[in-house]
């Protein structure tokens, strides 16, 4: 599982250079992603601890921290992410401002993740939008 993880991390280079393709998920804004929550569609804060604490979460997000402050794969998410969301499952990813949960977004489409939603600039736009947030 950790020797996939790294593959696909070494793809990242491949990964930043097809940002002109049509993604292989679904860009949400902050009211598809209000819809998708009240489906019961599971929020997946991707962020740090530290940014958790620092802007707080969107009520019933899950956290689980993909990448650590110097861009290296947190080792647990992976397994986690899998144990506990199918691939035809839907699901909905959160960061700061859309960029890492884009780069998720694009590795889960290539592990065969079928339902991804990629929230549009993230808890920045939702926080500037005035949706609320509770402490983690």
């Amino acid at each position: 599982m950790l020797r996939l993880f790294a593959i696909v991390f070494a793809l990242l280079p491949m990964l930043a250079l097809s940002g002109c393709s049509e993604p292989p998920y679904t860009q949400v804004d902050n009211a598809q992603l209000k819809s998708l929550i009240g489906q019961g569609v599971p929020l997946y804060d991707i962020r740090r601890p530290e940014e958790w604490r620092q802007t707080r979460v969107v009520e019933s997000s899950r956290t689980l921290t993909f990448v650590d402050a110097s861009g290296r794969p947190n080792p647990e998410f992976l397994p986690r992410f899998m144990a506990e969301v199918g691939k035809d499952d839907p699901v909905a990813l959160i960061c700061r401002t859309g960029n890492r949960s884009d780069i998720l977004a694009r590795q889960l489409a290539d592990l065969g993740y079928t339902q991804i939603y990629n929230v549009r600039d993230g808890i920045a736009r939702w926080i500037g939008e005035g949706n609320p947030v509770v402490a983690h």
